[in-house]
């Protein structure tokens, strides 16, 4: 086989599974346990956003100094959004507290 073929058919083949790739686009919300009620509303709004363009979205609570110590409202939290965001997005990954952070991963319906 001639060498210049093949290297023209590696380049078609790559070309082409470049042209089918899909990439997955993630954006992310970071919020804190004790944020306002007017905040977390803007925050949602700009999740129903991005979720309705088609993006996933990541949310990540973040804990800081005494905070660790009052898990519970940083999870009362996440389960405020969920809901609110229940009819744009169903909930793809959970993942456990990481260091002094916390994220889940929402994909839109």
């Amino acid at each position: 086989m001639d060498f210049g073929k093949f290297k023209y058919e590696e380049k078609k083949k790559a070309q082409q599974s470049r042209r089918n790739h899909h990439v997955i686009k993630v954006k992310e919300l970071r919020m804190r346990p004790n944020i306002g009620d007017h905040d977390l509303e803007n925050k949602l709004k700009m999740g129903k956003k991005f979720l309705s363009e088609g993006y996933k979205l990541k949310l990540t609570l973040m804990y800081r100094g005494r905070e660790m110590s009052r898990q519970d409202l940083g999870e009362d939290l996440l389960t405020r959004v969920l809901s609110s965001l229940s009819e744009h997005a169903q909930m793809e990954k959970n993942s456990p507290l990481m260091g002094r952070k916390k994220s889940i991963i929402l994909a839109p319906k």
